[in-house]
């Protein structure tokens, strides 16, 4: 059907040049006026939503919103044409964005009504984070105050201020005419713009590092990641910050294969914008840099030197590390406890609060928690809630968990298997990477060691959040575009040189939500199941993954034979 509609399509649009000769303009003409087009209907949209859908009154409002959001766009655009971007990727950006503001409206419209009766549900989000900063960007945009206040006197609302700041900035300048209550439909749109960019950003750093098929899947596989879809369609940083490690990955692959200072550029810009949004977000940005262009293994130019033997590489990246210290310590009261000026020392603290968050979460643990925390000894409570972070958010438990309202648990559930098609996967990365299975060019990405900085990643968020299902997915998802790039580049290369690893690890996790199902149905709906014991289920698990792995060894050994 899409390639007969296509056909159709291109033999009406080639009569009608030829029945009206003024038909056949410049490309980029028939580009600028769709563009205008759904720019309208987009002001048009949120104008009719926003008024209670009784007309479009409220629409001149978003005209702002709307030329700042197509300036994002344009600009992302722009930055990347030396890249020969295709034309579908531009559709795949528009699409991207309109799915995120898309879900955004709903959640807006019908939250209120489907949800919880939560404050933030009640008023439309979907974050409790991003309802508690809105209300407190709205309330200083609505008052006389300087507009860096967001930085003094709102840490309860945002602890770093700096999207508190750029909330209030928009909702000040550009939220005239739209009434208070709908003011956070013009920051979707704006979130939902920035968030898109990383589809660009994703596609053009995994060209570059492995070819074209890995950035086409790459591309599409971020535009529909859940989680990158959820954060770009509510007002939170996050959606911000995925586009960010996305623009500073390929900046720095960039500069690495062109020594151009555009590439530099980007990394550098990148490193600021996260800094103000994030400071201890940059500064983990930044050793993911350092580790990637030490280890990547990228050569520059014609002259085959690797970049680290370079000593200009060095003083760029010593630069770049007082930048990011510099700026940790403008914002050092946002984070640090009060009389606190050693940052190694700010480091330990760090450490010790995420280990004290750990211990709360223990003490406030579900009852199946508490009972293995007291059978089990106490060093083995920080590997076990580390193991739960990264399984989260868990399939089984999302398919089994009956008690949620409707919305809540198709939420989880659609979250629940993103990551769990995505996880395989990134499982498998290292194995295949460390394995030695593929033969690397010498311009490619180093893929053993952008496994080891995406798991770095996911360990320290699941370290920090403690397991929890909403903070732990939104911290991991800042560097979704390594993950899903990484994944990708698993996909392509496995489909040119097979690997039986790939399919036993995805027989292992097939197992263990197989295992995993009743277990839940009997904690949630009571299902007769005779295994109650964690550790037995999990043991089920494990061995049937290896009996199927034997038995796939045994296979391959006999057709070798043959």
């Amino acid at each position: 059907m899409p390639i007969s509609s296509c056909v159709v399509w291109k033999a009406t649009a080639g009569m009608l040049r030829r029945s009206w000769p003024s038909l056949a303009m410049p490309r980029w003409i028939w580009a600028v006026g769709l563009a205008l087009l759904l720019l309208a209907g987009v002001v048009l949209v949120l104008g009719w939503v926003s008024s209670g859908f009784r007309g479009v009154e409220g629409w001149i409002g978003y005209l702002g919103g709307a030329a700042v959001g197509a300036a994002i766009l344009w600009a992302g655009w722009w930055v990347l044409r030396s890249e020969d971007l295709p034309a579908w990727l531009g559709g795949l950006l528009v699409l991207t964005t309109l799915l995120r503001l898309g879900l955004g409206v709903f959640w807006f419209v019908a939250l209120p009504e489907l949800g919880y009766d939560s404050p933030a549900e009640l008023k439309g989000y979907v974050m409790a984070d991003a309802f508690k900063r809105d209300q407190a960007a709205i309330e200083l945009a609505l008052s006389e105050k300087p507009l860096l206040r967001a930085f003094q006197g709102y840490r309860g609302a945002d602890q770093y201020g700096g999207m508190l700041f750029l909330s209030a900035l928009i909702y000040r300048y550009l939220g005239g005419g739209i009434p208070i209550a709908a003011r956070p439909l013009l920051m979707v749109w704006i979130v939902a713009c920035f968030s898109s960019l990383a589809v660009l950003y994703t596609w053009s750093f995994s060209r570059r590092a492995w070819g074209a098929p890995v950035a086409n899947l790459a591309a599409c596989g971020l535009a529909l990641y859940p989680e990158a879809v959820l954060l770009g369609s509510s007002q939170m940083r996050e959606a911000f910050t995925i586009s960010l490690v996305a623009t500073a990955f390929y900046g720095l692959l960039r500069y690495g294969q062109e020594r151009s200072w555009q590439g530099l550029a980007l990394v550098l810009g990148a490193l600021l914008f996260s800094l103000l949004f994030s400071p201890p977000m940059a500064a983990m940005l930044l050793v993911m840099l350092a580790l990637a262009a030490m280890t990547f293994g990228f050569r520059v130019g014609l002259e085959g030197k690797r970049v680290f033997y370079q000593p200009r590489f060095w003083v760029i990246l010593s630069f770049l590390a007082l930048l990011a210290f510099a700026g940790v310590w403008l914002t050092w009261g946002h984070f640090a406890p009060q009389g606190m000026s050693n940052p190694l020392e700010l480091v330990s603290w760090w450490i010790r609060k995420s280990f004290d968050w750990q211990a709360h979460l223990s003490e406030q643990a579900s009852g199946w928690l508490q009972k293995i925390f007291r059978n089990s000894p106490p060093w083995l409570n920080l590997p076990f809630l580390l193991g739960y972070g990264v399984l989260r958010p868990f399939l089984p438990a999302a398919l089994a968990d009956v008690t949620a309202v409707p919305v809540w648990r198709w939420v989880a559930i659609w979250r629940a298997a993103g990551w769990t098609l995505l996880l395989p996967f990134l499982v498998y990365a290292p194995l295949r990477a460390f394995r030695r299975v593929d033969r690397q060019n010498p311009q490619d990405i180093n893929p053993r060691m952008l496994s080891l900085i995406v798991w770095l990643g996911i360990l320290a968020a699941s370290f920090r959040s403690g397991g929890d299902q909403w903070d732990n997915p939104r911290y991991r998802a800042m560097f979704a575009c390594l993950q899903i790039s990484l994944a990708a580049w698993v996909w392509v290369s496995r489909r040119r040189l097979s690997d039986p690893w790939l399919r036993r690890v995805l027989i292992g996790m097939g197992c263990l939500l197989a295992w995993f199902m009743p277990w839940y149905l009997l904690r949630y709906l009571h299902f007769a199941w005779p295994v109650g014991d964690l550790f037995k289920t999990i043991g089920l698990g494990v061995l049937s993954t290896v009996l199927v792995w034997l038995w796939d060894w045994a296979r391959m050994a006999e057709r070798r034979d043959e």
